[in-house]
């Protein structure tokens, strides 16, 4: 907790949101300047996601490392489904250093599961501003590298076995595009995963990276 943005300021917001929304409310505070395995630093109700300091990254965090700080905005009101069902409703807001770098996440998660029952009459308090696709919060760095495989192959939209060599490319050009291959140890899971060596998904992400197929 003594990092530079963890201020005063951020933990008495954190504080102030959850005591405002109650105990179904989750602020969570990635710091990136930490290894990808313990990314929280600080988290209020983590009963939500079921996390606690010290735990790992989210799809956002994979994100917030892969672009560029230019290409990152804040996503306000979106929808995220939890790995046992539930419905949050997910804002992101990055924490810039003097330079512009993005160097943590302030993140709101609220558990919106009961309202959707009566969306009709709660319907100004579970909108969202977009139609984005929803991302699994997932509890560990494993279960985030299976959930973007699984979108990768939903992508691609055949089972691995009947993939041919340009359907793997684009597979994997989606996994490096969100970041997967900052996981430690996932190049191995990923070439296990698609039946293919590890010297060949190096060159399927270089194939990515030179715009050749």
């Amino acid at each position: 907790m003594d990092k530079a943005f963890l201020t005063p300021f951020w933990i008495q917001l954190a504080q102030g949101i959850t005591g405002h929304f109650g105990e179904n409310c989750e602020v969570v505070i990635h710091d990136l300047t930490q290894d990808e395995e313990h990314t929280i630093i600080y988290i209020e109700n983590g009963h939500v996601t079921g996390r606690k300091v010290g735990d790992g990254a989210s799809h956002v965090v994979l994100e917030a490392r892969n672009k560029k700080p230019e290409e990152l905005k804040d996503r306000i009101g979106y929808l995220t489904p939890t790995e046992d069902g539930r419905m949050l409703k997910s804002t992101t807001i990055y924490i810039r250093d003097n330079d512009g770098k993005v160097i943590g996440i302030f993140a709101i998660n609220f558990d919106i599961s009961n309202f959707i029952m009566t969306e009709h009459a709660l319907k100004s308090l579970t909108g969202t501003r977009n139609d984005e696709k929803p991302e699994v919060i997932t509890k560990s760095v494993n279960g985030l590298l299976d959930d973007l495989i699984e979108q990768a192959v939903r992508l691609v939209n055949k089972p691995v076995s009947q993939m041919n060599r340009e359907d793997k490319i684009r597979a994997i050009r989606f996994l490096q595009d969100k970041g997967a291959f900052l996981i430690t140890k996932s190049g191995d899971k990923v070439s296990k995963y698609f039946g293919i060596s590890k010297f060949t998904l190096y060159t399927y992400i270089d194939v990515k990276e030179n715009g050749k197929v």
